[in-house]
């Protein structure tokens, strides 16, 4: 956790992953490998998607009843460096709050990748927002834990 008061709270995390940027970042782009079903509208994370392309969704099927749920919109892409999302993430998306993501992919000092997660989140909610920043923060740090290890995982 970067910072967090009552009227937003900033998330910054980062991985040294042993894959070359491009493939990191297509691994990211398979979030229904590796997103945490838990952590889901649906209850399976394989309902999940991300368009890598502007204005794409990072959308999710709700296959039992034929809804579908939009977590977060592209707004920024420079493929295998930058993607950039807005929106509250799962359940944020109920509060008065708006959410930019940027997920950063650099070449890592003596090879690897620098995978870099920065969420900033501002808005209103009666009990102050920095409340549930720490949720939040474990949530992303468990979700990108978990493509570290996917992407460990192909590497083997």
């Amino acid at each position: 956790m970067a910072d967090s008061n009552a009227t937003g709270f900033t998330v910054k995390q980062s991985w040294t992953l042993a894959a070359a940027p491009e493939a990191v970042y297509q691994r990211f782009l398979s979030v229904g490998d590796w997103w945490n079903s838990a952590h889901s509208w649906s209850g399976d994370a394989h309902n999940l998607s991300i368009e890598p392309k502007i204005n794409g969704c990072f959308c999710e099927k709700l296959p039992k009843s034929g809804g579908a749920v939009r977590h977060l919109e592209v707004v920024y892409l420079d493929p295998g460096k930058v993607i950039r999302l807005a929106g509250g993430l799962g359940p944020l998306q109920a509060l008065a709050v708006n959410g930019t993501m940027t997920v950063q992919f650099a070449a890592a000092e003596g090879g690897g990748t620098k995978l870099s997660l920065t969420y900033a989140v501002g808005g209103y909610l009666d009990k102050g927002l920095n409340t549930i920043a720490p949720m939040v923060d474990a949530m992303l740090k468990e979700q990108f834990g978990r493509l570290q290890s996917y992407i460990e995982a192909a590497k083997k």
